[in-house]
């Protein structure tokens, strides 16, 4: 016997008619005519090989049969629905790894992106790990930051400059020897970062007595902003902060250390709309 596949078009007009127990109210719910809702329930008799209703001049009856089926008929379509809701919504979840460092610059990116496609949602996982294993992690994306890294999508290279709060002095230092009496305020557990800065400026550097370390270079830009010193940051990563004036920047220079942030993906950007969404809304420029 050959096995006829279920019309749930039909099934859907069975189950808002049964509900109504109206032709005219179920062909209002679903958008039809009378005479096409008619039809379906028609196919479905068809189908099973018995009547589901019983017409009558005051309207409609469920035969045995149909009120039988009924209950087991709704619950397994509201399973159906629900499941393919879940399945829908879970296509529009994008997991995202991303390191602290980057989230002075990511947060912007996200918020907008939720403006323009609120039915995107990006799940966001941060780390101090500055990389990814898909093999291992459960991530769609990743934002990674190191040297000599060539995979995905470049987001900025890293570029530092000094930045503090206006509030630590009453204008800003002219002459890198005015930073000597401050804190300086370092992003990792050694003076790199500053030390790769000073080397490249033309003046003699200075003393740095006072000094912090922190282990994310969000951390040290937070403790800048409260007036704590002077940090050495990258310039992408407080460029808000200096828009909105919680921050000053008293060189000009800025310095490129050879990393970068680039954004990786578990799969090929436009094979979904919302990950296509995503990579375009990383890659706008600031």
């Amino acid at each position: 016997m050959t096995r006829r596949t279920l019309p749930l078009n039909a099934l859907e007009a069975f189950l808002v008619t049964a509900r109504h127990l109206n032709l005219t109210h179920a062909a209002r719910t679903l958008y039809l005519t009378q005479g096409a809702v008619s039809r379906k329930i028609a196919a479905l008799e068809s189908w099973f090989g018995f009547a589901l209703f019983e017409r009558h001049a005051r309207g409609l009856r469920l035969t045995p049969q149909g009120s039988a089926l009924l209950p087991e008929l709704q619950s397994a379509w509201e399973q159906l629905m629900t499941t393919a809701e879940q399945a829908r919504q879970q296509h529009n979840v994008i997991r995202l790894k991303a390191p602290t460092c980057a989230i002075r610059w990511l947060v912007p990116k996200l918020m907008q992106l939720e403006k323009t496609l609120s039915d995107v949602q990006v799940t966001l996982t941060t780390t101090t790990d500055h990389d990814v294993n898909f093999k291992t992690e459960p991530y769609d994306a990743a934002i990674i930051f190191g040297a000599h890294k060539t995979q995905g999508f470049l987001l900025f290279d890293e570029a530092l400059t000094p930045v503090l709060s206006p509030a630590l002095t009453s204008e800003p230092p002219a002459a890198l020897d005015a930073l000597a009496p401050l804190t300086f305020l370092h992003p990792t557990r050694d003076k790199t970062d500053w030390s790769l800065w000073l080397a490249q400026q033309a003046s003699p550097r200075p003393a740095m007595r006072k000094n912090q370390h922190f282990d994310t270079m969000d951390l040290a830009i937070s403790a800048a902003i409260q007036g704590f010193g002077v940090a050495i940051a990258d310039e992408r990563l407080v460029a808000e902060d200096l828009r909105a004036g919680r921050l000053i920047r008293p060189f000009p220079q800025s310095v490129k250390t050879g990393a970068s942030y680039r954004l990786v993906l578990r799969d090929a950007p436009l094979e979904s709309e919302p990950m296509a969404a995503f990579v375009a809304q990383l890659l706008t420029p600031d």
